[in-house]
């Protein structure tokens, strides 16, 4: 769920003098952050990617005719991505399939989901009319079988008995019948879990029924996403504030061929099923859906998640990793990973597309860093980082300069309170300036601070240079390099 108020929360520096316990704290997060990525760089760039996947929060993904799709709150308007490869979601262009000039709709625009049935895609979400508590349950309907439009409106989804805040919309598919589930106000919650029979993708038939979804927090119960196996469909739904790191996932479940709006024949399941790592600079691990590899064999989640404790509803990014089985039936969602820990690619998935250059210069293909001026280098940012360090400099000049062999480079690292403005070039052309700063105050470790155009395939120079400038609320002129992402398709 996106939210439209931004906490801003003052933060330490983070270049300064630790205490041994926060030194021994941070190399055992280093020590697990290292266990869970490729120490091997021919292992790396042999079929891995590393997340995340999108730079947005409240993800919905699908495989279908060879793409995946990848949707997350864009707040005024829905745009999916769509890659051949899920290394390729994080530079693939976003498509917009709609924008609404209804002004009672067409505000606040929150976790779009596309659901096929049929030959037509159907694309749920919620919107209001910039009132918070206005934020009702819309559908529209696809002009072919492509889930990445074009798109038409097609219907308010409203159950008899509840025209009320509603929010986080979910298609359930149970028993040969079609369900609405979405978070909304009821007996238990004010986000709470509610269920309503429908006739077809876009008419509701029916009262809803509220859920009452367990958790270890009272506030929220929102995000429902589901899986059908083992004779039951599984609920997993989101538990607490979004903005809080507590924030994480716990589940019900029903059998096949249960009535799901009769409460009762819900089963509970005790304990939150996938949750915060802090050895592994993970926190609020929610809202989310699951996919399958593009071979069918594997099952796969996608959820957002952020690299800072802070309370705050900004810097959430979308991540995918694979989920297993347990031997009674249920899912087994696992722990998330550590951000830029390198993953196999799901079953089918074509690629690899993409490489590395990490801030020392090892690379996992054809790729150099060299710098000029001073800069510093540690650990101090741990499992926020690829490999567990980074490098950094305030002095005006100083450069990092990327070379490498491919179309296209994203530079990720860690936004700080203290971080500048940067001059980027690419192959000595005009500079662009990019400001490492992060709006909000808030700490967060590895984001995607630039990504180039699309360029012709060969070798290509990148050059940040540190400027000295900063924007006006920053405490300084710090630009860090972290590693570089780079494209060879």
């Amino acid at each position: 769920m996106e939210i439209p108020v931004l906490l801003s929360t003052s933060r330490p520096r983070r270049r300064l003098l630790l205490g041994a316990t926060a030194v021994l704290g941070l190399l055992l997060s280093f020590v697990v952050f290292t266990s869970l990525t490729s120490t091997s760089p021919a292992r790396a760039a042999g079929g891995t990617f590393r997340n995340p996947v999108g730079t947005g929060p409240d993800p919905f993904m699908t495989y279908f005719n060879g793409n995946y799709y990848l949707a997350m709150t864009e707040g005024d308007s829905i745009k999916i991505r769509r890659s051949p490869s899920a290394a390729g979601l994080l530079r693939a262009t976003p498509i917009e399939v709609w924008r609404d000039s209804n002004t009672s709709r067409n505000k606040d625009v929150w976790a779009p989901e596309f659901h096929q049935v049929g030959d037509r895609w159907y694309l749920y979400y919620t919107a209001d009319d910039g009132v918070d508590e206005n934020h009702r349950l819309y559908v529209l309907e696809s002009d072919a079988n492509d889930p990445a439009g074009s798109y038409h409106f097609k219907a308010k989804l409203t159950p008899p008995n509840r025209d009320v805040f509603a929010i986080d919309p979910s298609l359930m598919k149970h028993n040969g019948k079609l369900y609405l589930s979405w978070s909304g106000t009821n007996q238990y919650q004010h986000n709470g879990i509610n269920l309503a029979p429908l006739s077809n993708p876009w008419t509701v038939s029916g009262n809803a029924v509220a859920i009452n979804a367990g958790g270890d927090c009272a506030e929220v119960r929102e995000g429902p996403a589901f899986l059908y196996r083992n004779g039951r469909t599984w609920m997993t739904y989101s538990v607490c504030d979004t903005g809080k790191p507590d924030y994480k996932l716990w589940m019900t479940s029903i059998a096949a061929t249960a009535d799901p709006l009769a409460t009762a024949n819900w089963q509970q399941h005790d304990g939150a099923v996938f949750s915060r790592s802090d050895a592994r600079g993970v926190f609020s691990p929610g809202h989310h859906s699951f996919f399958t590899s593009p071979d069918g064999t594997q099952d796969w989640i996608v959820y957002l998640a952020k690299t800072t404790s802070v309370n705050t509803y900004s810097d959430r990014t979308s991540r995918i990793q694979r989920i297993s089985w347990n031997s009674d039936g249920s899912p087994n969602l696992g722990e998330p990973l550590a951000i830029g820990a390198s993953q196999e690619l799901p079953a089918g998935d074509p690629g690899p597309s993409t490489g590395w250059i990490n801030d020392d210069g090892r690379s996992s293909g054809v790729g150099s860093l060299a710098y000029s001026g001073t800069w510093s280098t540690g650990t101090t940012c741990a499992a926020q980082c690829f490999w567990g360090d980074d490098h950094w400099s305030g002095a005006a000049g100083a450069t990092a300069t990327f070379t490498f062999t491919g179309t296209q480079l994203a530079l990720l690292s860690v936004r700080d309170v203290g971080n500048g403005i940067a001059a980027i070039s690419i192959d000595g052309q005009a500079e662009k300036r990019v400001d490492f700063y992060p709006s909000n105050r808030i700490r967060v470790g590895e984001w995607m601070n630039y990504l180039s155009p699309k360029l012709s395939s060969g070798t290509h120079t990148v050059k940040v240079r540190v400027t000295g400038d900063k924007n006006a609320a920053s405490d300084g002129t710090t630009i860090s390099i972290d590693r570089a992402e780079v494209w060879t398709n």
